[in-house]
């Protein structure tokens, strides 16, 4: 066995070092101000409640597509991710690809909205957002791009209401539950999801949160911050990690009664899949989904599995659907440099050539 050789003059160059970085990133790390969300300039056109809806401003030597695209996101997460900054923004790549962007910001429910339900959600503020949508631009029906659980609402509602959707575009969207690889479901199968909304209301944001780091707890609660030295040395890359903190800490609370059906029918029940959803006065059939479809999956998503967005294609009532595959994670998605030029001009292109 050969022996460890330290050299005392080595072990001090190292800490030296590593103790010049650390200032110098700490000065970086105080310097830093207030991180923007979202870059794009926007304009709020309707409100109601916490919601509001935002039309993105498109660039004047693009010529835009006649009818527009509402982004539906997920309630769990804010939907600045899709506009994170400048040169990563899913929102940027859409309105150069010639959409007209509009996105629901569902706000930060409190505990006035502990008892709204998945059809006070679908059939009351998306219906809605739709209707002005349509009014603003003269039409009877627009396209939607749902994002992951917002993914989810859209094909519900394209189901219930397919006269008022043109296209419907589908981000990393789960639809069967219970696919092998599914841990989040895994874990949450055997949930008593009564008790825990009788008990807390409305469920924190920090507590699902910490569930979703803790899919992946060494990457994401360990090595990222063990290699943080090196990111402080560089500004640009200390705003980049900046913004990415900003968003997966910013988690809204998640209105009590919509997470318990959502948990239960999706998650522990599998209604999506088995046919026997129901969201108010209506049953979600996803043979009524017959608008064109593309369902976009990510081929490293630890939270949506390929295989979980890919059921979609024997449910869909439609004779044209299209899935696109993308080579990264579920966050990658959105803020890669590689999905910047690829995913939003493939939407468009998608989007384009069915008139």
């Amino acid at each position: 066995m050969i022996p460890i050789q330290i050299r005392p003059d080595q072990v001090m160059d190292e800490l030296t070092t590593f103790q010049n970085k650390l200032t110098q990133g700490l000065q970086n790390l105080a310097d830093a101000g207030d991180i923007p969300a979202g870059v794009t300039p926007k304009e709020a056109v309707y409100k109601e409640d916490k919601l509001t809806l935002y039309r993105f401003q498109a660039p004047a030597s693009v010529v835009q597509h006649p009818i527009p695209v509402l982004i539906v996101y997920a309630l769990v997460n804010r939907p600045y991710m899709t506009d994170l900054q400048d040169d990563r923004s899913t929102v940027k790549g859409l309105l150069e690809a010639g959409m007209d962007v509009y996105l629901i910001d569902w706000g930060y429910p409190d505990r006035a909205d502990r008892f709204l339900t998945m059809d006070d959600y679908l059939n009351g503020y998306v219906d809605r957002c739709v209707d002005e949508i349509c009014r603003r631009h003269n039409l009877d029906k627009i396209n939607l791009l749902g994002i992951c659980q917002g993914g989810t609402f859209s094909l519900c509602y394209s189901a219930m209401h397919p006269e008022k959707v043109q296209n419907l575009i589908t981000m990393v969207t789960p639809v069967d539950f219970h696919t092998p690889g599914n841990i989040l479901s895994h874990w949450v199968k055997h949930v008593d999801i009564d008790t825990l909304v009788d008990t807390m209301g409305n469920i924190p944001g920090e507590l699902l949160n910490w569930t979703f780091l803790n899919l992946k707890p060494y990457q994401l609660m360990g090595q990222k911050y063990l290699d943080m030295v090196e990111v402080l040395q560089d500004k640009d890359k200390l705003d980049n990690f900046l913004r990415m903190e900003k968003w997966i800490f910013d988690s809204p609370d998640q209105a009590g009664e919509t997470y318990r059906q959502f948990i239960k029918d999706f998650y522990q029940q599998n209604k999506l899949m088995n046919g026997d959803l129901h969201i108010g006065e209506y049953e979600v059939n996803l043979a009524n989904v017959t608008m064109p479809v593309l369902n976009i999956f990510a081929e490293q998503d630890h939270l949506v599995p390929p295989d979980a967005s890919k059921a979609l294609a024997g449910k869909v009532g439609t004779k044209d659907y299209t899935e696109l595959s993308f080579p990264g994670g579920h966050i990658g998605i959105y803020v890669s440099g590689k999905a910047q030029k690829t995913v939003p001009p493939a939407i468009g292109k998608w989007v384009k050539e069915r008139g």
